[in-house]
């Protein structure tokens, strides 16, 4: 049977997370109607995520999946999608972080409501992983609260479009941002973010976090200059700062110092990619 619903996991020396995230995307709940395919994109790897994935594939079979290894030469996440979406089958695309974990009634929550004819972009609640990090836990706590995560399906870690959707655009740019512009691609009544969760992890300590917020930053940048036609549809809502620093002064205080950071050391434009961890 050919598959339906298609999610592509794209995976860069990823061996520490793949083995749990297609065990919990495995886990999921059946999905009537559809039949299902994991596509691992490894890309670039030096490590073993590739021979991990392949060992789950009996598994996969038992449990009603196809999934398949795509070995690549090239670690860019892009040049991943693009490979993933080639090799895809289903109507129904999930974008999946291999660090991310689903819970087992998203997968279905979010095939019905992409379950359509008009274009749909489609994503779970979130859930931050508790940090191991002290500066790392304030700054989860703060971030939770900003307009980002206010704003209605933000998407990162797991994004999943119908087929009216995917058809919004071609190949993945070369660009920083992926999940910000597949999610921009959509205008906010076109989005759709689902109770069901899923598990996703922040960057540990004051570095990573800086790295991180600084791709994201020229993310969103870049593509406001290139597809300023799209950005519109972010639609944040505006922060309302003095609340947010009387709730959770500390956490407001290591957000803003991140933030900071960011900002002086702000010369140049990082790599289209870059691992968090």
């Amino acid at each position: 049977m050919t598959p339906t619903v298609s999610v592509l996991i794209p995976a860069n020396d990823e061996a520490a997370y793949i083995g749990a995230c297609l065990r919990a995307l495995l886990a999921s709940d059946p999905v009537p109607g559809h039949s299902l395919e994991a596509l691992v994109i490894a890309n670039g790897c030096r490590d073993d995520t590739a021979d991990i994935a392949r060992a789950l594939i009996p598994q996969a079979a038992a449990q009603g999946w196809h999934l398949e290894v795509i070995a690549r030469a090239e670690g860019c996440k892009i040049g991943a999608l693009n490979a993933g979406d080639a090799a895809a089958r289903g109507a129904i695309r999930v974008y999946l972080d291999a660090d991310t974990l689903l819970s087992p009634p998203l997968l279905a929550a979010l095939v019905t409501a992409l379950d359509q004819d008009a274009p749909r972009y489609a994503t779970g609640t979130p859930r931050i992983v508790p940090p191991q990090s002290w500066v790392t836990a304030q700054y989860a706590r703060f971030w939770q609260r900003v307009p980002f995560m206010q704003s209605g399906a933000p998407g990162f870690g797991l994004f999943a479009v119908n087929a009216a959707g995917r058809a919004r655009w071609g190949q993945f740019p070369k660009i920083i941002s992926d999940d910000t512009f597949a999610r921009v691609n959509f205008t906010p009544a076109e989005r759709v973010q689902v109770g069901a969760t899923y598990a996703w992890p922040m960057v540990e300590g004051v570095r990573r976090l800086v790295r991180v917020r600084r791709r994201q930053d020229h993310g969103v940048a870049e593509i406001a200059a290139r597809y300023p036609h799209l950005i519109g549809n972010e639609c944040k809502p505006p922060m309302a700062l003095p609340a947010l620093m009387r709730r959770d002064p500390i956490g407001f205080a290591v957000y803003a110092s991140v933030a900071l950071l960011v900002r002086l050391g702000a010369r140049g434009t990082p790599q289209a990619w870059t691992r968090g961890r």
